[in-house]
């Protein structure tokens, strides 16, 4: 599985995170000025989260998931190691030690191979 050390520190922010499933009805809004690939989808419920826009049929106003998404973000220091899932928009899905997952931002990660010595003992 492919790791990386966090180079800068990622922190959630403080908003619920949000589930959608393919088929899902949602309201597009903005595109994100720092992360132009994620548009604001609001739920029914009226939570909302940062979404990839590839993940919906439509730009703006009414949408419909074409895939499963969860918003949940991962807090992660500077210098811990992550194990890298798969990656989305330029955010990866990772696992921390503990086995907490979520997204961290590929600008925060230098990712490495492990050394074939290491393969044994993980």
């Amino acid at each position: 599985m492919r790791r990386a050390r966090v180079i800068t520190a990622h922190r959630a922010p403080d908003r619920p995170a949000i589930r959608v499933a393919s088929g899902d009805t949602v309201t597009l809004g903005d595109r994100d000025v720092d992360w132009p690939h994620f548009v604001w989808a609001t739920l029914a419920s009226g939570l909302g989260g940062w979404i990839p826009a590839s993940m919906f049929d439509a730009e703006r106003g009414l949408a419909t998931a074409i895939n499963d998404y969860d918003t949940r973000e991962l807090d992660a220091e500077a210098g811990e190691i992550l194990a890298l899932h798969y990656e989305v928009a330029d955010w990866w899905w990772a696992e921390n030690v503990l086995g907490k997952t979520g997204w961290v931002p590929s600008r925060s990660l230098e990712p490495f191979e492990k050394k074939p010595a290491e393969e044994n003992n993980a």
